[in-house]
C-alpha cells in the first residue's frame, strides 16, 4: 500500500463511524491530486466507499464482514462537517411519534444545505433543502412534532393533536409554544390548539 493511501486510512480509522472524508480536508497529507488518486484507489480496493461526489466513508468492520456505516451516522457526520442543520423528514418524525404506522422506505432528511443524494451501499440517502422554519428545534421532540404536522398537512393535523398531547412532556409543550411565531399560520394554529389544552 502506498504511504499516502496508508495515511488516509489511518486518518479515517481515527474518525467516528460515518464521518465523511473529503479530499480538501486531507491536503495536509499530500497534494490535492495525489489525495484524490489515493481516495479513488482505496475505493476500488474496497477500503473506502464512495458516498457521493467527492465524499467517501470508511466501511465498518464486523464479524460478518464489512458493512456501510449507519445512515444516521453519515448524516450526523455531514452536518458536523458542513455546518448544516439536518433533521429527519416529517414522515419519519410522524412514525416515531406514533402518528402513522407507515415506515418510510427511503432515507430522506431535511437540510439547510442544497438538495443532494448520498449512497451507502445499496441505500440512497436523500437530503432535501427545506426552509428554516421546518428545521427548528433539531434533535428535539418538539421539532419532530413540527415536521410531522407539516407532513400530515392542514387537513390531518387536527386528528394528530390528541396523540401528541399524550406523548409530549410539559417542557416539550413549552418549547413547541415558543416556536409558534416562526411557523406558517395554519401550523401555528394547530400548535396553539395542542399547547392550549392540558
Amino acid at each position: 500500500m502506498q504511504p499516502l493511501a496508508k495515511q488516509v486510512l489511518e486518518h479515517a480509522a481515527g474518525l467516528p463511524e460515518g464521518t465523511p472524508l473529503v479530499a480538501k480536508e486531507l491536503v495536509h497529507l499530500g497534494k490535492r491530486a495525489a489525495v484524490d488518486q489515493a481516495l479513488s484507489r482505496l475505493t476500488q480496493r474496497g477500503a473506502l466507499m464512495r458516498a457521493g461526489r467527492g465524499i467517501y466513508v470508511q466501511p465498518v468492520a464486523s464479524r460478518f464482514g464489512s458493512r456501510a456505516p449507519s445512515t444516521s451516522k453519515l448524516v450526523e457526520g455531514v452536518a458536523r462537517q458542513t455546518g448544516e442543520t439536518i433533521v429527519s423528514h416529517g414522515a419519519a418524525a410522524a412514525n416515531v411519534l406514533g402518528l402513522t404506522t407507515q415506515v418510510p422506505v427511503r432515507a430522506i432528511y431535511l437540510s439547510s444545505g442544497p438538495n443532494r443524494r448520498l449512497t451507502l451501499g445499496a441505500q440512497t440517502v436523500e437530503l432535501r433543502h427545506a426552509p428554516m422554519w421546518q428545521l427548528i428545534l433539531p434533535g428535539r421532540a418538539a421539532g419532530d412534532v413540527v415536521r410531522a404536522l407539516v407532513w400530515l398537512g392542514p387537513e390531518r393535523a387536527g386528528d394528530a393533536l390528541g396523540t401528541l398531547r399524550a406523548k409530549l412532556s410539559p417542557t416539550e409543550m413549552q418549547e413547541l409554544a415558543s416556536a409558534r411565531a416562526r411557523l406558517p399560520a395554519w401550523l401555528a394554529q394547530a400548535v396553539g390548539a395542542l399547547v392550549s389544552q392540558d
